[in-house]
């Protein structure tokens, strides 16, 4: 089987960091109970500037290797490795954060899993100059059978793969998103996403 697996609010808890890191930076008390939206410059009502200080910050490599592993996920993860699945990783991140990214997995059991970085989400500002390994024309031709991901934005991504099986991961921000199919299920934790990988 080859799956792929999302990198933020997925293995790790960023929107949380970043509910923390809005507080302390701007004095927005936004819970990550309330994060309603993906956008995270409309999630806490901030300027265009205060959003690109926010991802700056956000992708700088202490507060990436600061990020909490999301519960069971790197278990899951080297159990399917284990079993023979292909794993890869599928970031939004730019490939400037490569190195703490790489370090942020091998830091949680996860050595060697193959990590790209896709422009999933096209972020004007503060990805304007920035750099990613997998241009969209190579990912389409990429194959996967099983998928984990916690962006609405990013569905568009599996339209080329009527057979693929999506495990949205539930968060805040796709509570309320209708899901694209009957291939696409919400899952509340990876005990949830394990059992439906057969």
């Amino acid at each position: 089987m080859n799956i792929y697996v999302d990198f933020d609010d997925c293995l790790c808890e960023t929107a949380r960091a970043f509910s923390v890191m809005v507080k302390d930076m701007f004095g927005k008390d936004v819970s990550y109970e309330k994060m309603a939206y993906f956008n995270l410059q409309k999630a806490f009502e901030l300027t265009d500037e205060q959003y690109d200080e926010l991802l700056i910050r956000g992708h700088e490599a202490d507060m990436l290797l600061s990020y909490e592993e999301t519960p069971g996920a790197s278990g899951v993860v080297n159990e399917w490795i284990g079993k023979g699945h292909d794993v890869s990783i599928i970031t939004g991140r730019p490939y400037s954060t490569y190195e703490a990214s790489r370090e942020w997995l091998d830091r949680h059991g996860l050595q060697g899993i193959k990590l790209y970085f896709l422009n999933k989400y096209g972020r004007e500002n503060f990805m304007k100059n920035s750099s990613f390994s997998l241009e969209p024309e190579d990912y389409f031709k990429m194959h996967f059978d099983y998928a984990v991901e916690d962006s609405p934005s990013a569905f568009k991504y599996f339209d080329h793969l009527p057979g693929l099986k999506v495990m949205v991961f539930d968060r805040p921000w796709n509570h309320n998103c209708e899901l694209p199919g009957e291939n696409f299920s919400r899952c509340s934790d990876w005990e949830t996403i394990r059992t439906r990988i057969v």
